[in-house]
């Protein structure tokens, strides 16, 4: 049984999948930036809870020395995420999108990625079978983007689907870079949380079906790759 980190795992996804990866016996942290949602949802899951924001360094190294304290880890899922609709669930359309607009949610996103690969990486390369999942989405494909025919054509906005572009970009690096681990992005698909205003047509028991499996993915299982559900999606 391994030890998993869950980032933005007080709702939603992220809390499903603790929920399911507890259930097969694995120890979770459930990583949130709120402590009291965190401890709260922690405390309902039987879980254990690690305050962790992601876009702030000092909340992940602060993060990452207690869970080394604590014994270590072999497991990270790189789940916190937003989407930035507007207040009532609206998308911000490219006319109205500003650099802060995309720095802010990439900030999430894709920064906050890279800084807690940079923290727990350290970690990970102890364990015997370390595996990292990076939440990803079926919007990140601009060969889908640009389709008339598929469904995320419609699609209006531009910073989420970039941010997920570039979480893939560093799976691929970093699976590369790091050989030991199983480093993969999955998409959950469109799965009804809070981040899309719960727009999703799926539950986030479906949603999280591919997050689990990637999860518990053994040492010589695939690595760089990006999967759904129903299998690996090319690139």
């Amino acid at each position: 049984m391994t030890t998993t980190l869950i980032t933005g795992a007080n709702k939603g996804l992220g809390y499903e999948t603790a929920r399911r990866l507890l259930e097969a016996g694995h120890t979770v942290y459930v990583g949130a930036r709120n402590p009291d949602l965190g401890r709260e949802a922690a405390a309902r899951l039987g879980a254990r809870f690690v305050e962790l924001d992601v876009t702030d360094e000092a909340s992940v190294s602060a993060a990452a020395d207690a869970i080394a304290a604590d014994g270590g880890l072999d497991v990270l899922i790189n789940n916190a995420g937003v989407e930035g609709r507007t207040d009532d669930g609206g998308f911000v359309l490219p006319g109205d999108t500003t650099a802060e607009t995309m720095q802010s949610l990439f900030d999430t996103n894709v920064f906050g990625v890279v800084r807690v690969l940079h923290a727990f990486l350290p970690l990970l390369e102890k364990s015997s079978a370390p595996v990292i999942v990076n939440v990803s989405s079926g919007l990140a494909l601009t060969r889908e983007l640009v389709n008339p025919s598929s469904v995320t054509h419609f699609y209006p906005a531009v910073a989420y689907p970039a941010s997920k572009a570039a979480v893939n970009m560093i799976t691929v690096q970093y699976a590369k870079a790091f050989p030991d681990i199983r480093i993969n992005a999955v998409e959950p698909g469109y799965t009804k949380t809070d981040l899309n205003h719960n727009t999703g047509v799926q539950t986030v028991e479906q949603g999280a079906e591919i997050i689990v499996r990637m999860a518990q993915i053994s040492p010589d299982g695939p690595s760089g790759g990006f999967f759904s559900a129903d299998g690996a999606i090319d690139w």
